[in-house]
């Protein structure tokens, strides 16, 4: 038997209680902790690795728990964040409806400009922030937000009521300043 399937029957012998434990701190589920512990040990143990011993193995089995937990909240709030991009109500549409709004959506992506789609796809499918857009494609803060501005106005235009959208912030009026002439 191979080191790292000794390491693997150890870790799941000696230690499987004290993962799901530790999970359940993440999830407050058991079935979802064990699930997530799963994925933990196949993650951890599906790559050839090197460990000194079994306790260095649960070490790093935890720290997969953490991240593969992370990974799922943060993909099921980007989805959450990005469903109404895909899906208008729920009750009120077909597989079909929905499966065809999605083509619709993806269409529409792709006419947009290469950059407003890149910023539209990193700010609404990604989830990530204007400043880290900014330092990905090399552009300043400014110009992600006019990109954005300017492909979600076209994906509006462009899907119109076939996706539902958010209610728009309030739109606070600005005021100019006028300059008096000297009379």
């Amino acid at each position: 038997m191979a080191q790292w399937e000794q390491l693997l029957e150890e870790v799941v012998r000696t230690r499987r209680m004290a993962l799901i434990a530790y999970a359940c701190l993440f999830t407050r589920d058991r079935v979802e902790a064990e699930e997530l512990v799963q994925e933990a040990v196949v993650r951890t143990f599906s790559r050839a690795r090197t460990w000194p011993d079994a306790r260095s193995a649960e070490a790093y089995v935890r720290t997969a728990i953490r991240t593969s937990f992370l990974d799922a909240t943060r993909r099921r709030r980007t989805w959450r964040d990005a469903s109404h991009l895909f899906a208008g109500d729920r009750t009120g549409r077909s597989p079909d409806e929905t499966a065809a709004t999605g083509i619709d959506v993806r269409a529409a992506l792709g006419d947009l400009p290469p950059r407003e789609r890149a910023c539209v796809v990193l700010r609404y499918i990604d989830d990530r922030t204007v400043a880290d857009i900014a330092a990905e494609l090399s552009l300043s803060d400014g110009a992600v937000k006019r990109y954005l501005s300017d492909g979600a106005r076209r994906l509006r235009s462009a899907l119109g009521d076939a996706v539902r959208w958010p209610d728009d912030p309030e739109v606070i009026p600005v005021t100019t300043r006028t300059t008096r002439s000297a009379s």
